[in-house]
Formats: C-alpha cells, structure tokens, sequence
C-alpha cells in the first residue's frame, strides 16, 4: 500500500471509529478535552504503525491506547487539575435531560474509582466487551477483570446509596 492509500485508509477508519473512541475516552477520564488529548494521542501512535495494525484488532488496539495514554496523564499528573466532564452528544431514546442527569451523577461516580476498575467497568458496559478481552486489552488475568468489576461495582453502589449531596462533594 502506498502512503497515499494508506493515509486515506487511516483517515477513513479515524472519521469511522471517532464517536466510539471519544466515548471511550470521555468514560476513562470524565471530561471532553481530556478525551479528545487522548483520543489524538492513540491516533498520532496508531498512525506510525499503521502499516502493522491488524484491521479487525485496530479498534481493539486504540481502546488499549486511550487506556494507556490515561494511565500515563494519571501517573504524570495525579490530581495536579481537575477536570469537569462535558458528556459525548449521542441519540437517545428517552429525554436529553434523563441522560444529563445520569451522567452527572455517573461520571463524577466513575472518576472517583480507582483507573483499573474504571476501566473495567468502561470496556464492559460502555465497550460491551467480554471479560477475556478486557482481560486481554488490559494485560491482566480474566479473575482481576472480574473482582475489579465487582469492586468496582460495589463501590458505586455504595456511593449511589448515598444521599446526592454527599456524593458529589
């Protein structure tokens, strides 16, 4: 392939992928910006490899780049700024406003969440992803993917049990 078709061919998948990607990385950190700084940063590396990239598995290897690309802000950064969530436009079924109000008290919930069952929770309800390819995405065994979705999980339910005034402090 010569670099012409093969910056059409990666422009095409990247103008195809972007609104699942930005999903993604809005789920992982809470914000817009910070997804689309992650979202370009997975792109910008996939391109230098996009010779190599299996096609059926590029998405696949995007997803493990926004994660990466967050762990890495996180490590660098940890808690240096903090950033307010500006939820993906999506269609929806039921009110504008039913899915403000959900995300409004989910974001804040999922930020307060350790990175690794944030994840989880992200590639399993978000991504619809089964747990040997989170397992598989995030280096770890299929039992880690599993207690720290249950983690994960109990520590929202905890917190949604909370009066909502303690739980967005």
């Amino acid at each position: 392939m010569n670099d012409l078709a093969l910056r059409a061919d990666f422009d095409a998948f990247a103008r195809e992928n972007w609104a699942t990607l930005m999903s993604i990385g809005v789920a992982v950190s809470g914000s817009r910006t910070e997804a689309e700084d992650l979202v370009q940063t997975a792109l910008t590396n996939a391109f230098v490899r996009w010779r190599r990239i299996d096609r059926p598995q590029a998405l696949a290897y995007l997803r493990r780049s926004i994660l990466n690309a967050h762990v890495s802000r996180w490590r660098r950064h940890r808690g240096a700024e903090f950033t307010m969530a500006d939820p993906p436009e999506r269609p929806s079924r039921h009110s504008a406003t039913d899915d403000v109000d959900e995300r409004r008290t989910l974001l804040p919930l999922l930020r307060s969440l350790p990175a690794r069952q944030r994840a989880v929770l992200v590639l399993r309800y978000l991504c619809d992803l089964p747990d040997d390819e989170i397992a598989e995405t995030l280096g770890v065994s299929t039992g880690t993917v599993r207690s720290q979705a249950h983690r994960g999980l109990a520590t929202l339910r905890t917190l949604t049990a909370r009066p909502s005034h303690e739980v967005l402090r």
